[in-house]
């Protein structure tokens, strides 16, 4: 399955440690080389990264880390990284097309076993790995996007829901309708983002949620979550050597 990574953003909250978010050593790997690490070991085959912030440098890694991986990488630009995340998406879309593939975070990181949940789900408009545990400690309440949910529909979404049963994860199973719903909200005056196309499409009865059950992810996006990433990798990084 193909997949396509935001990696377009400013990132400002990690600025302080990094210039580029999805560069930003993790455990001595960057970020969305970890990011790209799990998408292959979750059976991605293809992968392209919209990129923006600081394009050729992050252009230059990933092609030294597809090489090393060997998995066929290309990297479309977007042309104002400043505007919402929704954006990029289509920027990807105009690459892509409009089949079936992953979406994914550039500071998402994951279990390969949450990509290959979502890559197996019942086919959708739109499919989001949603993590249940509403005690889930590597949350960071205040800055993760929240999402209702009917059975296995979205009925709503967004960082600041009042009434939610769970979390988005940052990877989904999307087409084109997808596609279609982001261009609708965005031409009906919308800002653009992500959210506003699941929202759309939730709307529309086309939104559904996979159940990631205990499986891990972190959002690294700030000090402290990327403190939390650094332990993390570390332990992993020690039990794959050791294995």
């Amino acid at each position: 399955m193909h997949a396509l990574i935001v990696a377009a953003g400013y990132g400002s909250r990690l600025r302080e440690v990094s210039p580029s978010k999805p560069l930003t050593p993790v455990h001595g790997v960057a970020l969305i080389e970890r990011v790209l690490r799990a998408a292959i070991a979750g059976g991605v085959t293809d992968v392209t990264v919209v990129t923006g912030h600081e394009a050729e440098r992050l252009e230059r890694h990933l092609a030294l880390a597809a090489a090393t991986i060997g998995v066929p990488l290309r990297c479309v630009r977007t042309t104002d990284w400043s505007l919402p995340n929704g954006h990029s998406v289509l920027t990807g879309a105009q690459a892509i097309g409009a089949r079936r593939h992953l979406l994914m975070m550039a500071d998402h990181l994951v279990d390969p076993a949450l990509v290959a949940q979502v890559a197996a789900a019942p086919d959708a408009a739109l499919t989001l790995g949603v993590d249940r545990r509403l005690d889930n400690p590597l949350v960071d309440l205040d800055d993760v996007t929240r999402v209702g949910t009917d059975g296995d529909r979205i009925v709503a979404i967004g960082k600041h829901l009042a009434d939610y049963d769970c979390f988005d994860t940052g990877v989904f199973a999307v087409d084109g309708r997808f596609h279609d719903a982001l261009r609708a909200s965005i031409a009906a005056g919308g800002a653009g983002s992500i959210s506003a196309g699941v929202e759309a499409l939730a709307q529309q009865g086309l939104a559904r949620v996979c159940d990631i059950g205990d499986t891990w992810w972190l959002d690294v996006d700030d000090p402290r979550a990327l403190a939390l990433a650094e332990d993390a990798m570390a332990s992993r990084d020690a039990h794959q050597h050791a294995a």
